[in-house]
Parts: structure tokens; sequence; C-alpha cells
């Protein structure tokens, strides 16, 4: 499902065959990621988008670990950044990106337990009017975790602001670093991508008919894709919700409702395996980068 989201424009890097033998593969990574969809269209983000985004970005921080730990990239790091102010400046970005990451797969784990919690109740109370205080429940959590993707959003810009400090005057270490650099940019697009995805308005904020009417106009103008997931649900649960007000429910509220949910949680879990390999191969590279730093 698409939503809207800014776009970030990545600029191309043409890597020396010298420097290292997959400078080659790195390159064709890059340049594979940046023709995706998720940065084509800066109006059409996607969940499917989103994952395959997190895992091509994960292969890229392989293929850049693979560049930093060679000979040639390590001579050059030691030669020309006396005093290691360049790695310095690239572990400091990494940390702080490494921390975003994981605040960020801590928040996808939490809706997705609310998803969750929310489809058990569904199948158990059904069109029951107590369902109310479930689906009040989950709405009244998606404003409260819609605060804390906006505090991430408002790092990730911090992040971004850093990045891209003075480089060296040596072609290989520039290229090196630089590298990292732009794959820090894409890492930032795409995890700004899913905190956009997943902070959707929360329905009830909108207020009754106001929402499902506004929603079903928009949408009539556009097509069914103009929702995410996470705005399906919104407006499936609101639905149900008024229904069950005016004693109008049916058995198809509920099952749409659940169906919508069943999709979500699908999307989350792949969000969560994406970000769960994407934070393993930042870890690895910080890890790399404080060795480096080290041996100066």
């Amino acid at each position: 499902m698409a939503i809207s989201s800014a776009q970030i424009h990545l600029r191309s890097i043409s890597l020396p065959s010298r420097l290292h033998p997959n400078a080659t593969k790195l390159e064709a990574e890059l340049h594979k990621l940046k023709t995706q969809e998720i940065l084509k269209k800066a109006d059409c983000i996607t969940s499917e988008g989103i994952q395959s985004g997190l895992l091509g970005l994960a292969e890229l921080y392989n293929c850049v670990e693979e560049l930093m730990q060679s000979p040639t990239t390590q001579k050059s790091l030691v030669q020309h950044d006396q005093g290691g102010k360049i790695v310095e400046e690239s572990l400091e970005s990494s940390v702080e990106l490494l921390d975003s990451c994981g605040t960020i797969r801590e928040l996808v784990v939490m809706i997705k337990e609310q998803v969750q919690d929310l489809q058990s109740a569904l199948r158990r109370k059904g069109q029951d009017s107590s369902i109310q205080n479930d689906t009040n429940k989950y709405f009244s959590f998606r404003k409260k975790i819609n605060k804390s993707i906006a505090k991430s959003l408002k790092k990730l810009k911090h992040i971004e602001s850093k990045n891209g400090a003075t480089l060296a005057d040596n072609h290989n270490l520039s290229m090196a670093i630089q590298m990292l650099r732009e794959v820090t940019n894409y890492a930032i697009s795409i995890l700004r991508s899913l905190l956009v995805f997943l902070s959707w308005p929360a329905a009830s904020s909108m207020g009754g008919w106001s929402f499902v009417s506004k929603i079903k106009s928009v949408a009539s103008h556009r097509n069914d894709d103009f929702l995410s997931e996470v705005g399906s649900v919104d407006f499936a649960l609101n639905s149900l919700n008024l229904r069950i007000k005016n004693n109008d429910s049916k058995a198809v509220d509920v099952q749409m409702a659940c169906r919508k949910l069943q999709k979500l949680d699908a999307s989350i879990e792949g969000f969560e395996a994406g970000l769960e390999r994407l934070f393993r191969q930042m870890l690895q590279n910080r890890v790399t980068l404080l060795n480096i730093l080290t041996d100066h």
C-alpha cells in the first residue's frame, strides 16, 4: 500500500577497482538500491519497498565491511588519517545510526504486539460491544507511539545534518569513507520511510464519521492503494466501532478488520526481520571502525 513521503537524492560514486576486488560489486549493489521504487517515487512508499530496502541496505553494509577490511583501505587510513579524525567521525555517526536502528526495531516490536493482541481480541469477542475497549486501547497506543516516532525522525534528521564532514586528500581513503557516508544517507532514507509508513495518524483523533467520510472521499478519487496497511486497519476499526455504536455491526465487519490486521502483521514481521539483519551488519561495521581507530 502506498503513502506519501519525502525523497532523498543520493549521489553516484565510481569506485576505482584497485581499491578492493569487490569494489565493482559494491557499486552495483548501491546502483540497484538507488533504482528501487522507494527512492524513485517520492509519493509511493510501500511495505514491500521498505522490506526490500532494508534487506538491500544490509547487503550494502556487508559490501562496505569487505571494503573497510581490505589492506589497501586500512593502509590508507593509517597513513593519511593522522590522529584518526575521519575514522572517529565515521564511528560517531555509525554509533548514532545504530542506536536509532535499535530504537526503531523496539518500536516495531511494540506495534507488532499491539496488532497481535487486537487480533486475538477480535477472534474472541467478535461483534460484542466490549471489543470497543480493545480498539480504543489500540488507537490510544497509536497516538503514543506516534510521539516516539516523531522523536526518532528528529534524531535521523540530526544524523543527516552531521553526515559528510571533511574528507582526506587521499583518493582511496576519500572513496572508502565517502561510500560509508553514502550508505548512511541511504540508511536514513529507508529508516525515515519506515517511520513515516508506521505513523499514519491514529484514526480516533479524526473522530467518527468525519474520518470515514474523508478517507472514502480521498480513496474514491485515487485508488485503494492510497491507504497503507496501517491506514487500512484504522479505517476498518473505525467502521466497526461506528456500526457497533449504531447496533448495525455484522460478521463481515469483524472479518474485514481481522484481514486488515493480518496483512499489517505480515508487513511488520517483514520489517522486523529486515531491521534485525540490518542491525547486525551495522554493529559489525561499528566494530570494524573501532578496531581501525584503535590501530591508529
